[in-house]
């Protein structure tokens, strides 16, 4: 079977992650990421929920990765992005990461939030 590269359509995908780390449209972050089709920047974390609802308006999806594990968000967390029109799915990071490649492929206002592995 022919393996077709994914195109992103100038999008910024995840390239990868390991240990304390994600590789996002080639660079390398150390620790959390919030990352859109425009690109890709330091985070801190799901207290720093100020930098997600700046999302609203501009993603109509954020993908919450929560590490190796899956987690539940903190409900006043999840209730504020729903209330700001950002659907959100919390799931663990390399899941979050995968789903959130598929999803930007497919041409959609999606991010991605991710705590590391």
């Amino acid at each position: 079977m022919a393996m077709n590269p994914t195109d992103f359509d100038g999008a910024v995908p995840v390239d990868g992650y390991g240990p304390g780390f994600f590789r996002v449209g080639g660079k390398v972050f150390h620790g959390p990421v919030l990352a859109t089709g425009e690109g890709c920047r330091d985070w801190a974390g799901l207290q720093d929920r100020a930098a997600l609802l700046d999302l609203a308006g501009r993603i109509d999806v954020l993908f919450v990765g929560t590490g190796a594990q899956i987690a539940h968000l903190p409900a006043d967390l999840a209730q504020d992005l729903e209330q700001a029109g950002i659907a959100v799915e919390a799931m663990a990071s390399p899941t979050a990461a995968r789903t959130y490649n598929v999803t930007l492929s497919e041409g959609r206002r999606v991010a991605c939030a991710l705590l590391p592995v």
